[in-house]
């Protein structure tokens, strides 16, 4: 049976993004009086009262500087919330973040290329065995359908 891990934002990256982000602008953290930013660095909600950051940032590119992918006009890059300081990441076990409401699942080939999505109620094992149904399916990348915010990235595994 395959595990299907939520993966945050690399430590590395997000060092690099605390410095400048993948648009070349620097961080501005502020005080998230509220609280609720969805945060990629450890894939929870701010607490009130977190210094947090939106910055802009390119997953599918990091992804294919990793591995010699050539995406080409797949290649975005979008607002992410992350601690404006380095965080311990995810909780151990800590499932499928962000699925409290409907998300798109969108799946991706070796290359970077969009091999389709999904509008899923529910992220849970079996939208993942979905996604991954195809062989050709090596990425997935969980988005908000209102903004179609990058939440986090599933990689096929064995």
């Amino acid at each position: 049976m395959t595990t299907n891990t939520a993966r945050p934002i690399d430590p590395t990256a997000l060092k690099e993004l605390r410095s400048a982000d993948d648009a070349g602008r620097g961080m501005v953290p502020f005080l998230d009086e509220e609280g609720g930013a969805p945060l990629r660095c450890c894939l929870r909600r701010s607490e009130p009262g977190e210094r947090v950051a939106l910055v802009s940032y390119a997953p599918l590119r990091r992804w294919a500087a990793e591995t010699g992918a050539e995406p080409g006009a797949y290649d975005e890059q979008g607002p992410v919330f992350i601690h404006a300081e380095e965080c311990g990441g995810p909780a151990a076990g800590s499932g499928y973040p962000f699925a409290g409401s409907h998300r798109t699942v969108r799946r991706y080939s070796a290359e970077g290329h969009i091999l389709g999505g999904e509008l899923v109620d529910t992220l849970d094992d079996d939208a993942f065995a979905r996604a991954f149904a195809d062989p050709s399916v090596v990425l997935v990348h969980v988005r908000a359908v209102e903004y179609g915010c990058f939440f986090y990235e599933v990689r096929r595994t064995g």
